[in-house]
């Protein structure tokens, strides 16, 4: 955007920004700058103190600048006045090299040296409670099966439609929502693009739900798991890779259309799967989702081993068609610019080494998953995963000074878990 900030403001109606980053747990920061000093907020940043947030700093830092990227500016659909601008941060004149979104431009940078460039697609799942987070907030909404219940959908139409109608505004393509497996759960889709694309809208429909549920007087949450007998919620990703106009994961000749290069990313993405869960699936909570016993509508709808196939749901990865393959791992938790910036350092592991991911299997995981003892499970807790994640040379390669700050924050949040004592130890183990 060569224009001035101030004078989109002006012509927008705009009166404040929110100039907005991601730390490493995804939550987002921002400062709210009227508009008379956006121009120098635009060229040297909003100062913020970066050890007061989820980054590996200290009290002792300077400050760190959030700069923002002029070409994200979302005016507020619900409140026109607001401009919200995606930031880069920086400290000492540099990019903070472990900040998400800055991890995820240095991959794509990476990746646009070789002329490639991946194209992604979320599948953004969430539930609609009461104002307290405690319960679904219809109480209607009780079937056993409740996915894709006309009625239940239609009895949170306001909240729905304004989100899409938002989306329409903004020019994302939504395409469809439905009401998800569990009960109080939705899904919404919009047209994928390149991955710094979809990351910034990923962070930001995740502010929009929150907001217009408030709005309605709802809480919308994306916590992985946030009621232990239904279905979780999980952020499918759909991935292909292309150079210029061509999808280079597309060959007619190829098992299930794609193409020899295809197979060596998703080999990729199999390779490191279980170091990849301690991005995409990044809480405590995460782990009540992808190893979970069945839920009250018969299934999970979440993968515990690292397998592929065709098309079916039962599987870490699907292949629905040719020239694209879906990764079923992530949950609502992932931070929007770590889980593009993981996928891609997987997958471009996968084809500088010509990855094989395995035979494909068709089988029901779900029913005869016991009956593969070849393919590795994935891991069982946070810790697990976190130890997968340290013992990564992939990704510690691939994503630098971003892994051992994540890893510090993370260990340092399963400490504080594993210091909590919950009901369940009191009521099985007092008479021990």
């Amino acid at each position: 955007m060569s224009t001035k900030l101030s004078d989109t403001a002006r012509e927008k109606g705009i009166k404040y920004f929110l100039i907005s980053y991601a730390d490493l747990f995804g939550v987002q920061r921002a400062k709210l700058v009227p508009a008379a000093a956006i121009d120098g907020m635009a060229k040297n940043g909003a100062g913020f103190a970066g050890f007061a947030t989820w980054l590996d700093m200290t009290p002792a830092d300077p400050d760190l600048f959030a700069v923002p990227d002029p070409d994200t500016l979302i005016q507020l659909p619900w409140r026109r006045e607001v401009g919200w601008l995606a930031a880069d941060p920086w400290m000492n004149g540099k990019p903070v090299a472990h900040a998400p979104r800055n991890v995820l431009k240095r991959k794509i940078a990476e990746a646009a040296g070789a002329g490639l460039t991946m194209k992604t697609g979320v599948e953004c799942e969430f539930f609609l409670l009461t104002e307290d987070g405690r319960e679904v907030c219809d109480t209607a909404d009780r079937q056993t099966k409740p996915c894709y219940d006309q009625q239940a959908l239609m009895r949170r139409y306001d909240v729905i439609s304004e989100l899409c109608d938002a989306m329409l505004e903004l020019g994302w393509q939504p395409y469809q929502n439905d009401h998800e497996d569990a009960n109080g759960q939705f899904e919404m889709n919009w047209q994928f693009d390149e991955a710094l694309v979809t990351a910034d809208r990923h962070a930001f429909f995740k502010y929009m739900a929150r907001s217009i549920a408030e709005k309605h007087g709802l809480r919308a949450t994306f916590m992985p798991k946030p009621f232990i007998s239904l279905t979780g919620s999980g952020c499918h990703v759909h991935v292909s890779l292309w150079k210029g106009e061509r999808n280079l994961f597309e060959d007619e000749g190829g098992e299930l259309g794609v193409s020899e290069l295809g197979y060596h990313f998703l080999g990729g993405v199999i390779n490191s799967a279980d170091a990849l869960a301690a991005i995409l699936n990044p809480s405590v909570n995460s782990y009540k989702r992808i190893n979970a016993p069945r839920t009250v509508s018969g299934a999970t709808w979440a993968p515990n081993s690292v397998t592929y196939t065709g098309n079916n749901r039962t599987h870490l990865i699907r292949i629905p068609e040719a020239g694209r393959f879906e990764l079923r791992l992530a949950d609502g938790a992932a931070n929007p610019y770590l889980l593009q910036a993981a996928v891609l350092s997987a997958g471009l592991d996968g084809l500088s080494n010509k990855r094989d991911p395995g035979k494909r299997l068709d089988i029901n995981m779900y029913t005869e998953g016991h009956t593969v003892t070849s393919a590795k499970r994935l891991p069982m807790n946070l810790l697990d995963a976190l130890r997968a994640l340290e013992h990564s040379s992939v990704l510690r390669d691939h994503l630098g000074e971003f892994v051992p700050a994540y890893l510090k924050l993370k260990h340092e949040e399963w400490n504080d878990y594993a210091r909590h004592l919950t009901q369940w130890e009191r009521d099985n183990t007092l008479d021990c």
